[in-house]
């Protein structure tokens, strides 16, 4: 059975990512949660389980897999339902996982997730609309190209679990969306998988800032 590493459900979006895929596909898994240092770097802390010091970090027997995305890579190799079964819409939910990995700078910079948190933004800055048009445009290609209702199509797949925390961050900053992409994060949010992360982390210590 798989160990995942992860550290508060508050606040830690990497961790959110593969913990939503295993649990949404019902895949067995030990949760292993490790909470960030009030304050100061958790980096040492972390490093006592993931070679980068950071969560999320998946161990599978003699193996430890590192990286949200690799995690989720490394999943499907037992899990192939964690990508979508058809190869064009496995190609585009890919390219839109890794997007999501390396890109959308101003949205994780000015909305850090915060689970408890539902306040809107006082504004609406130039780069985090710019973030928010191009999640729209990708989310509804889509959504024009699979069908539907999920990102990909028919199936909660890596894709979604990628993008879970844009959902929570666009509910706790109130951020505007189109009725589509509202209407998936409605989904995103009534997930089973999701309400309990949401519970957990309504439970959990706050960190001063």
């Amino acid at each position: 059975m798989y160990t995942l590493w992860i550290a508060n459900k508050n606040y830690s979006s990497w961790s959110l990512r593969p913990w939503i895929l295993l649990k949404t596909l019902q895949i067995p898994f030990e949760e292993n949660l490790c909470y960030f240092e009030n304050g100061k770097s958790s980096h040492e802390k972390f490093q006592r389980f993931s070679p980068s010091g950071q969560v999320p970090c998946l161990i599978d027997g003699n193996l430890t897999i590192w990286d949200s995305l690799a995690i989720c890579e490394y999943v499907a190799e037992d899990f192939p339902q964690a990508w979508p079964k058809e190869k064009q819409a496995r190609a585009w939910a890919r390219c839109a996982s890794a997007e999501m990995h390396s890109g959308f700078t101003a949205l994780r910079q000015q909305c850090p997730m915060n689970i408890t948190r539902c306040e809107a933004l006082p504004e609406i800055s130039h780069e985090l609309q710019a973030n928010l048009n191009r999640l729209q445009q990708l989310w509804q290609e889509g959504f024009d190209r699979f069908g539907g209702p999920w990102l990909a199509g028919k199936e909660f797949t890596t894709v979604d679990a990628f993008f879970v925390p844009v959902a929570s961050r666009i509910h706790s900053y109130q951020l505007p969306v189109n009725t589509q992409a509202k209407q998936w994060v409605d989904n995103i949010l009534a997930l089973p998988a999701m309400q309990e992360w949401q519970k957990s982390a309504s439970q959990e210590p706050q960190i001063e800032h």
